[in-house]
């Protein structure tokens, strides 16, 4: 059986603040870009629709930043904190459960709010 390389490194530049829409893995965790685990490496705060599914793709990966539960039902909860963050200059990534944010999901109202504010959003 042949052996698998090892994960490139993660980039150590710093992200520009903003907030950043993460695509995640369908299906499969080895999927994700070499980006989206950059940036999830950097954020300041990581808003998961399901936090055990995050958790898994963030552990995989070796991964461990703050992260909040952002649905439809704690979004009202956990945006406040998110957009107080990100006006202070800070760097939020939204990650969904597989795919991309804002397809279909709760992430549009934040993202929404953000761009309403003047805050960077980035697709990731």
């Amino acid at each position: 059986m042949s052996r698998r390389p090892p994960p490139p490194p993660l980039s150590d530049a710093p992200l520009a603040p903003g907030l950043y829409l993460v695509a995640t893995p369908i299906g499969n965790l080895r999927d994700v870009t070499l980006r989206a685990l950059d940036i999830l490496a950097g954020a300041d705060l990581i808003l998961a629709e399901d936090t055990r599914v995050t958790g898994k793709l963030l552990a995989a990966y070796g991964i461990s930043r703050p992260m909040a539960r952002y649905d439809d039902h704690a979004g009202g909860r956990t945006a406040p904190r998110a957009l107080a963050l990100l006006e202070q200059g800070g760097r939020v990534a939204l990650a969904s459960d597989a795919g991309t944010p804002l397809v279909s999901d709760p992430g549009f109202p934040l993202a929404r709010e953000a761009i309403a504010r003047g805050i960077p959003v980035f697709a990731a």
